[in-house]
């Protein structure tokens, strides 16, 4: 399979540069994927779809301000730091721009100088390994001189920092917002629990590797960027009951299914686990766990746009792409969103 037939056109208008006022707001188009047929919805009609007995799989992981810009010491030059994955004590993994010259032993200084790095090694693909520096606590000093990570299609300024946290927000660590949980109000929220839906949480750090484009011809070849998850006894029981009894399992969000199809086993059942996974759908793939999907509207080429392909079908995802771009839906992280069901 070919990453070219997962392009698709878009004009740059629709690319959404800021959220609504009002979270659940925004249109809702429903795919249904055995027809293909589609509806097009507000986003609070989501609870119309949701059944007693059902389960809600959220991902609970909060974003961290991981965009640092500082200068190198000694010579002033500009560098932009983009944290990645924390590996073990103060060493991240992190993204610079411009990198290309910055060696081990290279010292950087961010903030009044509350904030000190070192690189430690260069890994794949350019990163680099640093050991920061600083006197307190480094959460504290982040939110303090840190900027949130916006994707590079957006470049309209966010003016409150929540907009791109969901309501729901809770284990620090992500580099990316999971988006389709950004519709979701507490609101809504208690509206679907009050209908008799189970609400599970599991936690995935998004790393960058979201927005990373597929570089290889064969979609099979591409490797994705591991990212670091968390699924409680607790949480797995809720989706594990649901599994027993018949009912749906929700994911939201592809950050959610990964984590779901990665811990499931052949049968569909969960067993507590926190670890590493770079699992990749796409087409062909068998889900195990998850039943309906509550996503955004992703890039072309990307391996989101893969995902929801595996499940719904690749023809019938392209022409629901087609019929999201005529009647103008909004895409992206601050966009519209899809029901798979």
């Amino acid at each position: 399979m070919k990453v070219s037939e997962f392009y698709y056109d878009l004009p740059q208008e629709l690319i959404a540069q800021e959220p609504l006022k009002d979270r659940k707001q925004s249109r809702l188009m429903v795919l249904d994927r055995e027809t293909g047929a589609i509806e097009h919805r507000i986003f609070k009609d989501i609870i119309e779809y949701l059944n007693p007995g059902d389960c809600l799989v959220l991902n609970d992981t909060r974003v961290i301000p991981a965009r640092l810009l500082g200068e190198k010491e000694g010579t002033g030059g500009k560098i932009e730091f983009v944290l990645l994955k924390n590996v073990g004590g103060d060493i991240w993994e992190v993204i610079l721009k411009p990198g290309k010259r910055a060696k081990p032993g290279a010292r950087f200084v961010f903030g009044n100088g509350e904030l000190k790095a070192e690189i430690v090694d260069v890994i794949e693909e350019g990163n680099r390994l640093v050991r920061f520096e600083y006197d307190g606590i480094f959460e504290q000093i982040l939110d303090k001189i840190g900027i949130m990570p916006l994707p590079p299609y957006i470049t309209k300024p966010l003016e409150d920092r929540e907009r791109y946290q969901t309501v729901y927000s809770k284990h620090k660590g992500s580099a990316a917002a999971p988006t389709a949980g950004l519709h979701f109000t507490k609101d809504l929220l208690e509206q679907i629990k009050q209908k008799g839906v189970e609400i599970a949480y599991v936690t995935l750090h998004v790393g960058l590797g979201t927005f990373r484009p597929v570089k290889v011809e064969n979609v099979s070849e591409h490797k994705m960027h591991s990212e670091y998850y968390n699924l409680s006894e607790e949480e797995c029981n809720k989706i594990n009951t649901t599994k027993k009894k018949g009912g749906n399992v929700i994911a939201v969000g592809t950050t959610s299914c990964r984590v779901l199809e990665t811990v499931g086993d052949e049968s569909g059942l969960l067993n507590p686990k926190s670890g590493w996974t770079d699992i990749f759908i796409y087409p062909g793939y068998k889900f195990k766990v998850v039943d309906k999907l509550i996503t955004n509207f992703h890039l072309p080429e990307s391996t989101l746009l893969m995902l929801v392909s595996a499940l719904a079908g690749k023809d019938k995802i392209m022409n629901a792409y087609s019929e999201a771009i005529k009647e103008k839906y909004r895409f992206f992280s601050f966009g519209d969103a899809m029901f798979i069901k």
